[in-house]
């Protein structure tokens, strides 16, 4: 059976992709390392990377995920990579995410939200009922809120304009926090919210099955 390997978002864990079928691989969650001092985007990439160690290997990254995915396929020709709700450079960012690396407001943000906020982002993210909802919340109140931090100065100083050619990107049309007017992707789904990897699990897993094994 086919080994893949799978990042989660933003601080977030394999609970992300407890949705998705993947009967038909072996899935292999990559864990987070304590980010290095002053370290990179590219930087953490190429470190996690280790964890992986097949010859040719499949790599899925969901949002924050695929952006490391995304470095490090540029890296590493043999490695297919997929990324979805994510980006594949620096410039597939809206403008208006460059402003916070001139103005990094998200360092005095909360990281765990109150819960009069709570509504707010779960519309942002595009969950439509509670049990979404719930693990989106469960997702967030069990990160690390300095790795959060971390990930969101990165994310924001990151740059890359090399599109590697051995990406697949899989992005929804509703996409709030990485509209798609502003990426090029392969395969969009259809009312896919930045949260889709949940809420439109059983398209995301058709799709991933035909990129894994080339059939339907």
């Amino acid at each position: 059976m086919q080994k893949v390997y799978f990042i989660s978002g933003l601080g977030a864990d394999e609970r992300a992709f407890q949705f998705l079928d993947l009967t038909y691989c072996e899935p292999v969650f990559i864990s987070w390392a304590e980010p290095l001092p002053n370290e990179t985007l590219q930087g953490y990439a190429f470190r996690l990377k280790e964890q992986i160690t097949d010859a040719n290997p499949i790599v899925v990254g969901l949002s924050f995920g695929g952006m490391l995915v995304s470095e490090m396929a540029k890296a590493d020709a043999s490695l297919k990579g997929i990324i979805i709700s994510s980006n594949k450079t620096s410039k597939e960012f809206p403008a208006y995410w460059r402003i916070g690396k001139y103005f990094p407001l998200y360092r005095w943000l909360p990281m765990k939200p109150p819960r009069n906020f709570r509504e707010y982002i779960g519309r942002i993210f595009g969950t439509p009922d509670k049990e979404r909802s719930s693990l989106l919340f469960q997702l967030i109140d069990d990160s690390n809120p300095a790795f959060i931090r971390w990930a969101i100065k990165v994310i924001l100083r990151w740059k890359s304009e090399t599109v590697p050619a051995n990406i697949t990107h899989i992005h929804g049309n509703t996409d709030l926090l990485l509209p798609l007017r502003y990426v090029k992707a392969d395969y969009v789904i259809e009312g896919g919210s930045h949260f889709m990897i949940v809420v439109k699990s059983r398209e995301i897993s058709r799709i991933l099955k035909k990129i894994i094994t080339g059939t339907n």
